[in-house]
């Protein structure tokens, strides 16, 4: 029992109250926003440390034992993805002191943003399949909130897509889980492991494994229900665009990862064979789109679709290596997505324009900004020695060794395909000179704080980016450690029924 993990959740929630009180305190705000982000991170650092050296952490809420109340659960997994949630948090934090205005911040932004991240961070650390709807709730409230911030009409156009996408796929979700508990009398998800594998009649099981798939997939926009993210992606304040980019779709790829790990994973040859082509067609049409676009942000929405796919693969392929190479995946993804959407905001600060063909000449202005983009750009295209290519390389390589060659030569050719999309936005931002007649409309120079304030949340995703690839052991052999507890749900059922900790 340790209640030190809850801290994760309560900060964010703390600091949204606090905010909220002091909500005509532009300055109160901005100072919470920073600290409170910085604490949560923090928290999540020192819960990852407990969880490596001591394995899975539980705790007990209310000091009701498992099954009958409500567990918060930290295994490597979810003690990876709540650092990675302080990491982004804190570099929007300070990115949005430069970049969100009076009025987003009078109608709540910070507040929202702190609720925003108190979801996700549930999400993570719930032991509970219906607490998890719960949190992807107060994720989709949040996030709805600061996508219709300004109430321009392209906000309000995309904000009705992504809010009817992801009700559909929450009315799926809560009939889903109130099946389960029809069958199995639990919402505890170790428990429900138990006791799913004690049931003769697979059918049924695999029935609400797709339920499961289908939802968790809307989530995560993997193929066919994916075409929220890129019409609402691009059409909020550029700080929400790379809130949403790093940890949105990454909650439901972690739910999926979680419960075709823990719960249903006796029927791969069915469940992961459908995962398999899922992830294989969501790299592709996501590609596809990507390539035939000519806006900034629209293009990195398209890739988001794209890369999900790569993170599914990793499941789907089932095997250890997979495994690792999905949960690599996953963290170099979300800071290299999070970074490239920082940089289009400073794009779009500097030049006015997110079009690529009123962009141009910044390499030659500011040298600085095209090693900012390069950085993460090259990375997702999987270019050695970067993050991505390392994790492009553990996915493929599995697929190999199981023999799916269909998929991995899909994944192979969309990694042509995206070094396109990057080698696109390059020439068109950055090497082309800037087209006439749009210097006067569109330039306005920042002040140099607003420029600092911008730039070191970009600076530092890219110094983490190339920490990881130019010394990706200490990352391997954390994803390797994570991967080995999902293939092993007895540690994780152990931890939470038996009420003390498993072994990483």
């Amino acid at each position: 029992m340790n209640p030190w993990m809850a801290l994760p959740i309560l900060l964010p929630l703390l600091s949204a109250s606090v905010s909220l009180v002091l909500w005509r305190s532009r300055r109160a705000q901005r100072w919470i926003a920073v600290l409170g982000t910085a604490a949560l991170l923090t928290s999540a650092v020192y819960l990852l440390g407990l969880v490596t050296r001591e394995g899975i952490q539980v705790l007990q809420v209310g000091g009701w034992s498992a099954p009958f109340g409500i567990s918060l659960v930290a295994d490597l997994l979810g003690a990876i993805m709540v650092v990675l949630t302080g990491i982004v948090g804190l570099a929007v934090a300070v990115y949005s002191l430069a970049t969100t205005g009076r009025g987003h911040e009078a109608f709540g932004y910070f507040p929202l943003m702190h609720l925003l991240l108190a979801g996700v961070a549930g999400a993570f650390l719930t032991g509970d399949i219906f607490n998890l709807y719960v949190w992807f709730e107060v994720m989709l409230v949040a996030s709805f909130a600061l996508l219709i911030l300004g109430s321009e009409k392209p906000q309000m156009e995309g904000a009705i897509k992504y809010v009817t996408l992801n009700l559909v796929s929450s009315v799926v979700f809560l009939v889903a889980v109130g099946l389960l508990y029809s069958l199995v009398g639990t919402l505890n998800m170790a428990d429900i492991a138990q006791r799913l594998a004690q049931l003769e009649d697979r059918r049924l099981v695999d029935g609400l494994a797709m339920m499961f798939m289908v939802a968790f997939g809307i989530k995560a926009a993997a193929f066919p229900l994916f075409f929220w993210l890129p019409a609402s992606y691009h059409t909020p304040p550029v700080a929400v665009s790379a809130l949403f980019a790093g940890l949105l779709t990454k909650v439901g790829v972690y739910a999926l990862y979680r419960v075709f790990t823990l719960i249903f994973h006796h029927s791969p040859g069915y469940t992961h064979e459908i995962l398999l082509w899922g992830a294989g067609l969501t790299i592709l049409s996501g590609v596809l789109g990507a390539a035939a676009q000519y806006e900034f942000r629209r293009i990195l929405s398209f890739h988001i679709v794209s890369q999900i796919g790569y993170m599914m693969l990793g499941l789907a392929l089932f095997t250890p290596l997979a495994l690792i190479g999905g949960v690599f995946y996953i963290i170099h993804h979300i800071l290299v997505k999070t970074n490239l959407f920082l940089v289009s905001g400073i794009v779009h600060r500097l030049l006015g324009s997110y079009q690529l063909k009123r962009l141009g000449g910044l390499y030659r202005e500011h040298p600085w900004l095209a090693i900012l983009f390069l950085i993460p750009a090259l990375s997702l295209a999987g270019m050695p020695p970067l993050s991505g290519f390392f994790a492009k390389f553990m996915v493929i390589r599995a697929g190999l060794e199981a023999e799916a060659y269909g998929v991995t030569f899909i994944a192979l050719l969309v990694g042509l395909l995206t070094l396109y999309s990057m080698i696109k936005i390059w020439s068109e931002v950055f090497w082309k000179p800037l087209p006439e007649g749009d210097e006067a409309d569109n330039r306005q120079p920042p002040a140099r704080r607003e420029l600092w304030l911008m730039a070191a949340p970009a600076a530092g995703l890219a110094v983490c980016t190339l920490l990881i690839g130019l010394n990706a052991q200490p990352l391997y052999a954390l994803a390797e450690a994570s991967a080995s507890q999902l293939l092993a749900p007895e540690r994780y059922i152990e931890a939470v029924l038996g009420g003390a900790g498993g072994g990483s």
